[in-house]
């Protein structure tokens, strides 16, 4: 479903005003309260001073007061994207639930299946629409079962609610397994709380869904291929309506010109390099 030209022009605003944002604040960090101080860091490091460029350091001093902050970035950006088309949108949200117990028993067998493969035994591959079809038919008592998604959003219109597992272009097999398993639980509540439960990625590094080939997620999912997988535009048109990766794109490209700019004069105190213009998302 496309958006309407108001929430093209909101969500293009709201994506400008996350990254912005936490821009500035970082700028102000690294330049006024917690600046590089080259004499201070020359003291503490003379051994270091003596053999590599102060702008090593300095690049390094930047990047650990950057990382931080944008630890969350992603999440944020999206509920601003969903709120704006959907209605309502949370970061970190807990659903609660009733969970047959043998549904829960059968969500461990599988991953654990899949974890473990059987010695001599080749490694079984994932497959959600059966796996999710054997644990449905598991009945027996009611467990109460809370889980936190990375995002949580309900349009207030059609009273769709969708939970989202929120990772890394590249996740780890650790981290894709947890998310798994709180998506099996969400679809085993009975009632079900939410319609749809997918595993997203902010954007692909491969290019086309087709190309993704980070292996870790593999083992617990059919990257290509899975329903309940969102890959980049996938993801943010889905959130947000036809176009917006696109949008998102775009506006990323624009702001982060304008701060590699400032990061090269205010805190490298250089001019940018001819080449800086083809940095794009």
């Amino acid at each position: 479903m496309s958006s309407t030209p108001e929430q093209i022009e909101e969500t293009q605003k709201l994506i400008g005003e996350v990254i912005t944002t936490l821009m500035d604040s970082v700028m102000n960090k690294v330049l006024y309260k917690d600046p590089f101080l080259f004499d201070k860091w020359k003291a503490e490091k003379p051994l270091y001073a003596a053999l590599v460029p102060k702008e090593i350091f300095k690049g390094s001093h930047f990047e650990r007061r950057f990382v931080t902050p944008f630890g969350g970035v992603w999440e944020k950006l999206a509920k601003a994207v969903a709120v704006n088309y959907h209605g309502f949108a949370a970061n970190s949200y807990l659903i609660s639930g009733n969970v047959p117990e043998e549904r829960l028993r059968r969500i461990s067998e599988i991953l654990n299946r899949l974890e473990h493969n059987e010695k001599g035994q080749k490694r079984i591959k994932p497959n959600w629409d059966e796996e999710l079809a054997y644990i449905l038919e598991g009945g027996g008592n009611s467990i109460p079962v809370p889980v936190v998604c990375d995002l949580y959003v309900e349009n207030l219109q059609d009273k769709r609610k969708f939970a989202f597992e929120l990772k890394s272009p590249l996740p780890n097999s650790d981290v894709t397994k947890v998310s798994k398993e709180k998506m099996f639980k969400l679809y085993a509540m009975q009632p079900q709380v939410v319609s749809d439960a997918f595993f997203a990625l902010p954007y692909n590094p491969y290019g086309r869904r087709e190309n993704y080939a980070w292996s870790f997620p593999e083992r617990w999912f059919q990257m290509k291929t899975d329903r309940n997988v969102l890959i980049g535009d996938e993801f943010w048109d889905l959130i947000g309506g036809t176009g917006t990766y696109q949008m998102f794109i775009a506006e990323i490209n624009k702001l982060g010109l304008e701060f590699r700019h400032r990061i090269y004069r205010e805190f490298l105190n250089i001019e940018p390099p001819a080449d800086d213009l083809e940095i794009k998302l």
